[in-house]
């Protein structure tokens, strides 16, 4: 094997840099020097990477896996692999900040058990990917780091919450990325920088340890990747039951290491678009998602338009209960603090507060609407296979507005009803896989990305990573890069 020239390796995929570093025609210090070099040259301009650890420190963690190697004892897939958690998620040794200025020091006594795992498989943390404040809004943008911007129009949002590592992935930044979804937060970004995330079937990968581990079943962290192999490779590392998550589910995740490649002609795929009416939808999204079903078509898989039959409005005043339960669950002691309070955001301090006035009769009565919503999903996995969405609702906005005030002159009434076409996988607890579906055609949508959801039946993760490994295969979309990214080194 010719080892690549070095400004050629960040642009390899993740299973091929694993596979050089494994035959040691790459070392793991020439790895992260040429990442490193990467963020160097284009972290300022987008702001997705933050709490960088320093090179010395990188570089000498990368000549030790490469002892590792020479002394055959390599650690896994991601054996000298650079990554960065997003910064929602627990690190040790590394500041979770959560976007939150009060946080800005706060080292966690233990990592999350997805860094957990990374760790175990070789992986290298050299700081995290930007989140907004708790994760909370479509947007990465706190007061802290700042705003992450769109790696196609650096005047525009990256998506959110897992932004940071949406655009580490579209710049070459990062190989793999790990990112976390409770309203898209995989989703959109995904679709917003061209490049792919999934949101897993609930429990599949363990959110652990946290303080309430019960009723915390909207929010899963998830893989992200630049095509659908090292998505599914990255979810064989996260995936898998541990104790400590008494809702995860059983078993490992081997599964996702088998190659890819099941022929998906003749899948049934149910197309909802704007639901019938319900979502209203920028300009030129729906022309472009359409680009995505006609790939799909060619693939041999039948699409056809798709109707729920369900009350769309119940299930987002539903939403709006569940998520404002969760939040001020997690959040109160914060807005308890008065020094704390003073630091959160207005939306933050929205959900709280809205939280905090609910009756149990009304979250009772909201779990029900989702109950009804889950049974509604499953008959409509008996007619198809897979059902599609657009991944967000417009495209990629202004960087310096905090959320769209509208969307085709209909008022937008929360910081967060811009993005209501995530919450049916969400509640649901159904596998999501975000994949490009191509580019804003004219005005100021022109050459912005936007993405599907492909949706699944619960526990049908694989079947829908084979699905979207086809797909990846046949779209021409993510063989274009920003023009950022054509930036040497």
């Amino acid at each position: 094997m010719t080892q690549p020239a070095e400004t050629a390796i960040t642009a390899l995929s993740a299973r091929d840099l694993s596979a050089a570093i494994h035959a040691r025609t790459l070392s793991c210090v020439e790895v992260m020097a040429a990442y490193l070099d990467r963020i160097e040259a284009l972290n300022p301009e987008v702001n997705a990477i933050v709490s960088i650890r320093p090179r010395a420190q990188l570089l000498a963690e990368a000549a030790r896996a490469d002892a590792e190697i020479a002394a055959g004892r390599p650690r896994g897939w991601l054996h000298g692999l650079p990554q960065a958690p997003k910064d929602l998620t627990a690190t040790r040794d590394l500041p979770t900040t959560k976007g939150f200025r009060g946080l800005q020091k706060h080292l966690p006594p233990a990592d999350s058990v997805l860094v957990e795992r990374m760790r175990a498989a070789g992986a290298i943390l050299i700081g995290k990917t930007n989140t907004p404040e708790f994760g909370l809004g479509s947007h990465t943008y706190n007061a802290l780091f700042g705003t992450t911007r769109n790696a196609w129009d650096q005047s525009c949002s990256a998506g959110g919450s897992s932004g940071g590592a949406a655009v580490a992935l579209a710049l070459d930044m990062l190989p793999v990325a790990d990112g976390s979804d409770m309203m898209g937060s995989l989703r959109n970004p995904a679709g917003w920088n061209n490049v792919y995330g999934l949101r897993p079937s609930a429990g599949l990968v363990p959110m652990a340890p946290q303080p309430e581990l019960f009723f915390n079943q909207l929010s899963t962290e998830g893989p992200m990747a630049r095509n659908v192999a090292d998505l599914a490779m990255l979810l064989s590392v996260e995936a898998g039951h541990d104790p400590r998550a008494p809702l995860s589910l059983a078993g490992d995740g081997t599964a996702f290491a088998a190659p890819l490649g099941r022929d998906v002609a003749g899948a049934r795929i149910g197309w909802l678009g704007d639901l019938d009416g319900h979502l209203p939808m920028g300009a030129g999204v729906l022309d472009t998602c359409a680009q995505g079903l006609a790939i799909l078509t060619e693939l041999g898989c039948h699409v056809e338009p798709a109707r729920t039959g369900f009350d769309m409005d119940r299930l987002w005043r539903a939403w709006v209960v569940l998520r404002a339960f969760m939040v001020s669950g997690s959040l109160g002691a914060l807005y308890d603090e008065p020094r704390a309070r003073n630091l959160l955001k207005p939306e933050a301090i929205w959900e709280i507060e809205t939280g905090r006035a609910l009756t149990g009769s009304q979250i009772y009565a909201a779990s029900t609407t989702r109950s009804a919503w889950y049974q509604t999903l499953l008959g409509l996995f008996e007619r198809y296979d897979y059902l599609v969405l657009p991944s967000a609702q417009i495209f990629p906005f202004d960087a310096d507005l905090h959320w769209p005030a509208e969307i085709a002159g209909r008022a937008m009434d929360s910081y967060h009803r811009w993005m209501e076409v995530v919450i049916p996988a969400t509640l649901a607890g159904a596998p999501a896989l975000a994949v490009p579906s191509g580019f804003g055609p004219e005005g100021p949508q022109a050459g912005l990305p936007m993405g599907l959801q492909i949706i699944a039946a619960p526990g049908r993760d694989r079947a829908l990573l084979d699905l979207g490994h086809a797909y990846d295969l046949a779209q021409p979309f993510t063989a274009m890069k920003p023009p950022l990214a054509r930036r040497r080194p």
